[in-house]
């Protein structure tokens, strides 16, 4: 057997482990770290998953990761995103469906200070989704929109996504990050122009006309996000004017979490403890895939895999655009099935020499795979951001009903999908002008 057909035979058995519900970072280190047996032996096997780990890990740019997460968490855990979504509500209140707005509007600010979607999600579920359903919203509309608006956390800088894949790609993160900007802003006005044309169809579906706060409550309103707003616009002015790196910029948000908390009497032994537990959850369970990823990328790159998909594209002369468009038909079907942080480390080892070898443009690649798995956050039948939003609600809404209120903002993406690929301006202007 050729070194070319193991690493495919390889591709086929770790697609029937991980169907064998084995989890996906076990399934992809197993699957490279027995290639490289088959290939080099048993002694250097043991040398490259003894060096991968520790080398990956030790990545200085990684350690941010735990720092963005911990921002988060502290912001969430110091009750932060409350008053980002009481001020939405008061200001967007004369929109239809304003507290469904609200939500989107809340989502997007929080997704600046926590870089998950899932964390996102759950925040703003707790906050939003009652209060929807004490307006008598639907109730797919209510679940639905909070759940699609929680995806932005995987695009608006900083993108624990977007900081993986920029380790993998060896592009720059500050630009990638940048660059997640407007994409991100661009998916919550589609996601809020979705809710306006919806309920201006059918105002049932949202009937919050009691919501009539006073401009004063509105102006009051705005004191309650200056500790989001600290926050975000040092993490991201400072990566965008250079003052600081995006490992930096980390360190700099959770340190600034911690003093936000402190000011506002949040700061407490249970909320250090809380923050600091789940921080070190989130970060293991994301190095475990991670680390499995490595080992597979160095399997495949052994048996010629990669350079024989490059070749493959350049001798068909298939376009860039039919190229993306097999990578989104993978990515969602995919993304049915598995986590999304998952997805996009079994796919690069394969999609990334096939994008360069194509002269794709490696930070807008970067911006639509988080975009392809965003949309897989919310895709049927697995959908992780709509399981979570199920936790929250439990028995008062079912999880028909919110893939029911998800489908429309589905559409949405897709719309928002096609005009990153038209216009790869979109993405690729911020990080023009860093330059």
């Amino acid at each position: 057997m050729s070194d070319l057909q193991i690493g495919f035979v390889g591709l086929a058995v770790m697609v029937l482990l991980m169907l064998l519900y084995v989890p996906v970072g076990v399934a992809l280190g197993f699957v490279g770290a027995v290639g490289i047996y088959f290939l080099l032996g048993s002694g250097a096997m043991w040398g490259i998953i003894t060096a991968i780990p520790y080398d990956f890990a030790a990545h200085w740019t990684l350690s941010s990761v735990p720092m963005f997460l911990l921002m988060g968490y502290v912001a969430y855990h110091a009750q932060m995103t409350d008053g980002l979504f009481r001020t939405a509500r008061l200001w967007l209140s004369a929109l239809p469906g304003g507290l469904a707005i609200a939500s989107i509007g809340a989502s997007a600010g929080f997704s600046a200070v926590t870089g998950s979607s899932l964390a996102c999600a759950a925040a703003m579920g707790r906050i939003a989704v009652p209060e929807m359903l004490r307006y008598k919203y639907d109730k797919g509309l209510a679940s639905g929109v909070v759940a699609a608006a929680g995806t932005i956390g995987s695009m608006i800088p900083p993108s624990i996504m977007l900081l993986i894949y920029g380790v993998f790609a060896e592009v720059p993160i500050g630009q990638l990050f940048v660059a997640g900007i407007i994409p991100g802003l661009l998916t919550a006005v589609m996601f809020a122009g979705m809710v306006v044309i919806r309920v201006k169809a059918n105002p049932a579906l949202a009937p919050d006309k009691d919501l009539l706060p006073t401009w004063h409550e509105r102006f009051y309103s705005l004191g309650e996000t200056w500790p989001l707003l600290v926050i975000i616009f040092a993490v991201i002015g400072g990566l965008f004017i250079g003052v600081f790196t995006p490992t930096e910029a980390g360190a700099v948000g959770a340190l600034l979490a911690f003093v936000v908390a402190g000011i506002r009497r949040k700061l407490n032994l249970e909320l250090i403890r809380k923050s600091v537990s789940e921080t070190l959850v989130s970060t293991a369970a994301i190095f475990v895939i991670a680390i499995g990823a490595a080992i597979l990328t160095r399997f495949l790159a052994l048996t010629g895999i990669p350079d024989f998909l490059s070749d493959f594209v350049l001798d068909s002369a298939v376009s860039p655009l039919m190229i993306l468009a097999g990578m989104a038909v993978v990515y969602l079907l995919l993304g049915m099935f598995l986590d999304p942080i998952g997805i996009m480390l079994l796919t690069l080892p394969i999609f990334l020499p096939v994008a360069e070898a194509s002269d794709i443009n490696l930070i807008w690649f970067g911006i639509l795979i988080a975009k392809f798995l965003e949309i897989a956050l919310i895709t049927p039948p697995v959908g992780l951001n709509v399981f979570v939003i199920k936790g929250i609600v439990g028995d008062a809404i079912s999880t028909v009903t919110i893939f029911r209120g998800i489908l429309w903002f589905l559409v949405a993406d897709l719309i928002t999908m096609s005009l990153l690929i038209i216009f790869p301006e979109i993405s690729l202007w911020l990080p023009q002008l860093m330059n």
